[in-house]
């Protein structure tokens, strides 16, 4: 089971996560995710493990558990969806409103029945 771990205190590493999680049971993978630019944590991570029963007994016991001194949200993580990128206002290359060339406002300007509009 994918267990989300959010308001981690910035200076918890993966080995700090797999002990506090390996007291419940085998801990298969744990990431904490990065800036891609600064690497610096972003305050939430993943664990992975192997045994569900023992993954449902962590979520409901570390479940606002406090950990470096932050309390800290823990629950069974989701699956990323195909359009996560399509929430609004994210660009959306498919999305027609956003596939207009930036050549274009000049006949779209000239649609609008301006009278003073030249070439």
């Amino acid at each position: 089971m994918n267990i989300f771990i959010g308001s981690l205190p910035y200076s918890v590493k993966d080995s700090d996560l797999q002990s506090f999680f390996e007291e419940y049971g085998e801990v298969s993978v744990v990431r904490i995710i990065t800036d891609k630019f600064t690497e610096k944590s972003k305050g939430y991570g993943f664990v992975e493990m192997k045994d569900d029963e023992a993954a449902k007994k962590a979520i409901e016991e570390l479940n606002g558990a406090e950990l470096e001194g932050r309390t800290i949200v823990v629950s069974q993580a989701h699956e990323r969806t195909e359009n996560h990128n399509e929430r609004k206002g994210h660009y959306n290359p498919k999305r027609p409103e956003h596939t207009q060339r930036r050549g274009d406002y000049k006949q779209n300007y000239k649609n609008k029945k301006h009278d003073d509009f030249e070439e």
